[in-house]
């Protein structure tokens, strides 16, 4: 599953809806990603987001390194943000499903991918 910011500000924030997620996610051994480009929405100091540095050292990190299909989403949706564009590019390319609190957006995006469109999970 590919996550969002909204989860990592979760988590960052030690929610209980996060705490009860990752459980979830743990037992069903779901593998967890994000990207890059997300990763600097969330992140501004180690030394005050420990528990969010903790728990990043156990997923996998996407970098932005499609950024001619991120493009072309953009530019097919007629919309702006590199960071949910890329967010779906990457969750398609890898065949899973996103987890975020932009419902809207994302699902305005995965619509135009088709058959290999990720599924958009609400968050929380």
């Amino acid at each position: 599953m590919i996550l969002d910011s909204d989860l990592l500000i979760s988590i960052d924030r030690n929610e209980r809806a996060a705490r009860t997620f990752l459980t979830a996610a743990a037992r069903s051994e779901t593998a967890l990603h994000t990207t890059h480009p997300v990763l600097a929405q969330v992140w501004r100091s180690e030394s005050r987001q420990a528990r969010l540095s903790a728990f990043l050292e156990t997923i996998t990190i996407h970098p932005l390194d499609d950024g001619r299909a991120v493009g072309q989403l953009l530019a097919r949706s007629s919309t702006s943000d590199v960071v949910d564009a890329h967010l779906v590019i990457t969750a398609a390319r890898l065949g899973h499903d996103i987890l975020t609190g932009d419902l809207d957006d994302l699902t305005t995006l995965t619509s135009l991918l088709g058959p290999a469109s990720p599924t958009v999970h609400a968050w929380p």
